[in-house]
Parts: C-alpha cells; structure tokens; sequence
C-alpha cells in the first residue's frame, strides 16, 4: 500500500489523557495547522462535545471532503466496534461508549479508531525509522533489511504496538500489544507501566531527594535536577532515570525475544533518553541465569542504539562470512552475530500516530 500517492483525505486525532490533537492527512502528510484542545476527561458529555468541536473545526478548514474519520485512543478498547471502554487515563469512558457510531451518525462518515501504541508502530513502519533504516542500510552497501518493528510510546502511561511486514498486528481481540501489563523482574509485585511512566521517574526521585519538592513535579523538572551538577539532589534524579531505564530495558527485552525487530520509542520522554537508555541497553545486552549459575545473553541477538552514529555504523557492518555446504564446492554467507536496534522517533509520537491512522483508514476502506 502507497499511502504517499493517495490523494484521499482522513481527519485523524491523537487521543491523550490530557489533550486531543486534531488534525486532516492526504497522502500521508498533514494538511492543515494541530489543533490540540483539552480532553475533559473525566466529563463526558464535555468531551464527546470537544471531539466533534474539533473534528468540525477541522473539516471547515479543509478543501476537500474527508473520505473518513480515524484516530488513536490510550489504552485497550472494543476499536472493531468503536466502543471505548474502561481506560484509566480517559475515566469518562468507563462502562463503554459508542465513540465510533456515534461520530459516524454524526459526520455521515467511516469512523475507524485504535490503540495509539499500535498507530505510532504503524505510522514508524510505514513512514518513520523503519523506511529509514533500510535506506541508511542500503547507502552503507549493508546486506541488512527489516521489516519487523515494536513501536513503545513513554509518558503518562507505557504503550505499544507491532507491524509485521506492513501489517499492524491488532489481534483477536483488538487489544494486541498491550506492552504495560507486561511483568518487571525489577518489580515483580507491579506491572511494567509502573516502572515507565512520568509518575515512575517521579516516585523513584520523591523516595531518593533530600530537598522538598511537589509531588506534582514533572520529568522535566527531575531532568533539570540530573542535569545540575550543583543540585545536591543531582544522584537522586539520575538514579530515577537509570531505574527507568532498567525497567524499559527489562520490558523491552521480553519483547524483542518474541518480535525480533526494530525498536522504536516515542512519547514525551523521549527528550531524556540520554538518561535512561544506558540502562536500558545495559538490561537488553546483559546477563541471564540458569539455575546452576550459568550466565546466557539476556538475547540471542545483540541490540544497537543506532541513535549514536558509531553504533550505526557496527549495527550496519556486513559481518558474514563465507562457509562451505557439504559436499559441494559451493558456499554461502553466514553471519553468526544476529542483531537488532534501538532508536528515538525522528517523526514524533503525534506525527507517526497520524501516518498509522491514515494508512489505517486506507487499509480498511
């Protein structure tokens, strides 16, 4: 599918629990200016109002008629059927309702909705890193191409979402991916979304400082910390991102064992990554154990943060080698050091949410 020669228009949104960004896309790219308006949570007649506002403010600045609706919500939902049910960050959705038809009745057009975790996967894979990477592989005369990627999202919550070949896998269920729910080894009492997320690097800081701070301090502020080498809670704030990152390195480990494929993390931590993806490239290429002591890689293949130019370079390096078949005289190229990468997203979170959604709606029409 060549979403980037479609000339036709879909009207997308990225669903927060804080904000909903509005927005219309042709041929993969937008065409008008976001609109972001607040979420109203936790009213819901406010915000089913906020979201046909803002699909109409949309569509009055638009030139063309929209062929559909579709946008992402956080979080696991009845998306085949349009039904939002129990998501923590959105609680005036508990006990389900009809999002989908409701804007269908009300635009007289397709609706189509999905995990934001999955539309960030597919936007990457179809217009982000993933077309990225292999055109960097085939500059670099690599013989390397990839056609799988895990797509996380790090902020408020900790999302995902898997493409296999151009294919977004959605599940039986709609509610495949769903990485938070994954268990910690760090944590075994608590899921992993309670090890990355905001309010993970903020518990970890609060228990660490010595200073008085609000508990509603932001990343952003623990970052300012681990950046001053004059704070004397500067080890405190590092600490809390090195444990994020241990706990994403952990999570993503499990995950990558599965999907052997690219990586790619977006969401509103993404700025810190200097912080925590140490830790987490120490947890991904690290130690197992057996029960008799036996260390084993924590992965069969070997994980590069190609965000960091020379690690790009080892990533794409050929490093086959030439092995007979028995009994011929022929040979083929084997390369015994199987790896995969790590990076940032070059799009941003909104923006691949926006491509996922539009080749989504494609797709399904």
């Amino acid at each position: 599918m060549n979403i980037w020669n479609d000339k036709r228009v879909v009207l997308t949104l990225d669903a927060g629990g804080t904000n909903f960004v509005f927005s219309a896309m042709k041929s993969g790219d937008e065409i008008v200016e976001p609109i972001r308006k607040p979420s109203n949570a936790d009213q819901l007649d406010l915000c089913l109002q906020t979201i046909i506002d803002g699909f109409q403010e949309v569509l009055n600045i638009v030139k063309e008629k929209p062929v559909a609706i579709s946008f992402a919500f956080p979080g696991p939902a009845d998306y085949k059927s349009g039904i939002i049910g129990d998501l923590p960050n959105l609680p005036a959705f508990r006990g389900g309702i009809a999002l989908g038809p409701m804007l269908q009745e009300h635009f007289k057009l397709p609706v189509f909705i999905n995990n934001d975790g999955d539309l960030f996967a597919y936007g990457e894979a179809l217009g982000g890193v993933l077309p990225e990477i292999n055109k960097k592989l085939e500059e670099a005369n690599s013989p390397k191409r990839y056609k799988n990627i895990l797509g996380v999202t790090l902020g408020t919550g900790f999302g995902g979402g898997l493409v296999r070949n151009e294919e977004l896998f959605v599940g039986d269920n709609s509610i495949a991916t769903e990485v938070w729910l994954t268990s910690s080894r760090l944590f075994p009492e608590r899921f992993a979304e309670e090890g990355i997320s905001t309010r993970a690097i903020q518990r970890v800081f609060l228990e660490k400082a010595k200073g008085n701070y609000s508990e509603e301090l932001m990343p952003k502020d623990v970052y300012d910390v681990a950046m001053d080498a004059n704070n004397s809670d500067q080890k405190a704030a590092l600490e809390a991102f090195e444990m994020f990152g241990r706990c994403l390195g952990d999570s993503l480990a499990n995950l990558l064992t599965v999907i052997d494929g690219i990586a790619v993390i977006g969401g509103g931590l993404t700025g810190a990554h200097d912080l925590y993806m140490p830790a987490a490239l120490n947890e991904m290429n690290g130690k197992c154990y057996t029960a008799s002591g036996e260390s084993l890689p924590r992965l069969v293949q070997k994980v590069y943060n190609i965000d960091v130019d020379s690690e790009f370079v080892e990533f794409a390096e050929d490093k086959s080698s030439d092995i007979n078949i028995p009994g011929t005289n022929k040979t083929i190229k084997y390369d015994p050091n199987p790896s995969i990468a790590i990076c940032s997203s070059k799009l941003g979170a909104s923006k691949a949410i926006g491509i996922g959604a539009y080749a989504f709606a494609l797709k399904n029409l």
